[in-house]
Formats: C-alpha cells, structure tokens, sequence
C-alpha cells in the first residue's frame, strides 16, 4: 500500500470517528456520564468543606472528542463565619 493510499484510509477512519460522535444517541451518552461525573464530584467537594463545585460542562466533538468542566465557587460563607466566630472568641 503506498502512503496516497495510508493517508486516504486514514483520513476516511477520521471521517468515521467524527460522524460516530456526532451521533444524538452518542451525544446523549456523553451527557449522562458527564452529568452524573459533575454530580459525583460536587458530593465530594461538599463532604470536604469545599466552597467551589463543578457548574458547567462543555463537549468538544473533536479529534479526539473532549469533555471539559467549569469550576466556580458558590460563596464566602465559610470565610465569613470563620472570620466572624474568631473575632468573637
């Protein structure tokens, strides 16, 4: 096979990946798993007293297909009721 022919099914496998992805039922899939990722990780980061929790996530269809969170903190109320119960010690 010569490289025209290499870089010819090369490029129909990228073609294929991408339409896969593409898919609703495929889309839909990626959502669940991220969705209950995103859930997941905002119980933990609660359990340890954490002000910031996963808000946002964002699909790239892509090569390779990418999933990305955003992180964002919901308050300085642990702050302020630390500061404030020091100050009244």
């Amino acid at each position: 096979m010569d490289l025209l022919n290499k870089a010819k099914e090369l490029g129909n496998k990228v073609s294929n990946s991408v339409t896969a992805f593409s898919s609703d039922e495929v889309i839909a899939k990626t959502i669940i798993k991220a969705v209950e990722k995103q859930e997941k990780v905002n119980v933990i980061l609660q359990a340890k007293g954490s002000n910031y929790r996963v808000n946002e996530i964002e699909l790239g269809m892509g090569i390779p297909p990418a999933v990305t969170f955003g992180v964002h903190r919901i308050s300085d109320s642990n702050e302020s009721a630390e500061s404030t119960k020091k100050e009244l010690e």
